[in-house]
């Protein structure tokens, strides 16, 4: 293998088709990590506000030195891309494209994946992540799709009380892991649905959680609502799921 092939990084941007979105496809872009084998097979994170995740939490960047300098085992990134305008339709369960969105994201993005990229296809090897709607999103996704989905990387996740109904009315959730992250400074937090405190949504989320049975790393720290803040957060994020020492979660 020749050393421009094991530290290259390589970024592929498809558009995948669709039986239940209203413009039939979505735009997406992947993320291979240095030394890519297509007979190998890789852990994969997918990340919700995809662009935003590659272009503002500089997502890539991050796998790439930690893969390279700390030792982490190689993984995908998947980054699907949404509409801003039409963000709070698809991320929100009482949003007219919620159903579309979940529905093409579980029963048309992952089977398309795992048929064009050696990723490995067990809940334990697929992580969701997610800012604000898209915490919360990865959650709703988490409990539609159990067969699915058991890990979760949460960053400010704006659990609005339409997420806490699904919560509360859950069964148990000792199947999930998930790691969430809230600023201090995101008490009062403008949003088109109004102003919230994304410090005590957090904290009720974390608290009925819990009660559920999930296994949860939980972190609260000086931090806006930007990703200013949370781009620095991601090495520590993904750690527990993909670095070389997890942490234990409890």
């Amino acid at each position: 293998m020749s050393d421009s092939s094991l530290f290259k990084r390589t970024i592929h941007k498809h558009d995948i088709p669709s039986r239940w979105l209203p413009k039939s496809s979505r735009s997406i872009r992947v993320y291979l990590p240095p030394g890519f084998q297509p007979w190998m097979s890789y852990p994969v994170v997918y990340c919700q506000d995809g662009e935003e995740f590659f272009n503002f939490g500089r997502i890539a960047t991050h796998a790439q030195r930690l893969i390279l300098e700390e030792d982490w085992e190689p993984f995908i990134v998947v980054g699907v891309d949404v509409n801003v305008k039409l963000r709070t339709s698809e991320y929100t369960p009482d949003g007219e494209r919620y159903l579309s969105y979940t529905r093409f994201f579980a029963e048309e993005l992952i089977p398309w994946i795992e048929s064009h990229y050696p990723v490995r296809d067990v809940p334990e090897q697929r992580l969701l992540a997610g800012d604000s709607l898209g915490g919360a999103v990865s959650v709703s996704l988490a409990l539609a799709y159990p067969e699915l989905f058991s890990r979760i990387l949460s960053l400010s996740g704006a659990f609005y009380d339409v997420y806490m109904e699904q919560l509360r009315s859950a069964p148990s959730l000792e199947r999930l892991s998930i790691w969430m992250i809230v600023g201090l400074q995101e008490n009062e937090f403008a949003t088109d649905r109004g102003t919230f405190d994304f410090v005590e949504l957090n904290r009720q989320a974390e608290q009925t959680l819990r009660e559920k049975g999930a296994q949860v790393l939980y972190t609260e720290k000086d931090g806006e609502h930007k990703w200013g803040f949370w781009q620095k957060e991601l090495p520590e994020a993904l750690a527990p799921f993909l670095g070389p020492e997890p942490r234990a979660f409890r």
